[in-house]
């Protein structure tokens, strides 16, 4: 249930950032927030990470099947883990939300002739220097491996552990 819940909360807060951002920013230019270190932008992914695989027509679809399996292997995974270890539970939430969130753009957001993802949170990490843009679903499914990294290193694979 915390997975779910965790999930659908980040889903939730993607969803509507996404449609905010296609409502206020697709044909306005950016919003600056924190001059030379955070700003609102629009940007339509049709690939993946820093635009990987953009442009090439069967990447849409690729993407969808990788993150369906993805999704059902996080499902399976939250089904395995030990409940006392909660912080797995919010990971594979996070991993889940975020992907299901970029998910349901490669299937409903369509601009410039194309399907893809919409972005717009830019931060700029040197002086001129700007982080491709992202939206909230990449930074849940970051902040989610980052935190199962942290859950493994700490408890390890109980299925890896030697027999006593």
């Amino acid at each position: 249930m915390l997975t779910a819940g965790v999930a659908a909360l980040a889903l939730a807060l993607d969803l509507w950032t996404k449609e905010w951002a296609w409502q206020n920013l697709r044909r306005e230019p950016a919003k600056v927030i924190i001059d030379g270190f955070f700003q609102l932008d629009y940007a339509f992914n049709t690939g993946s990470a820093f635009g990987f695989l953009r442009g090439l027509e069967w990447s849409r679809y690729f993407f969808i099947v990788i993150t369906v399996a993805a999704v059902a292997y996080m499902a399976r995974l939250a089904y395995s883990i030990s409940a006392r270890h909660l912080s797995a539970f919010i990971a594979i939430g996070l991993i889940a939300g975020g992907a299901l969130g970029n998910l349901h753009d490669r299937f409903f957001r369509f601009d410039f002739g194309r399907h893809g993802v919409v972005d717009f949170i830019v931060v700029y990490y040197w002086p001129g220097a700007r982080w491709p843009a992202f939206n909230i679903a990449d930074a849940a499914l970051v902040a989610g491996v980052l935190l199962f990294m942290i859950y493994l290193r700490r408890h390890g694979d109980p299925q890896a552990a030697p027999a006593t």
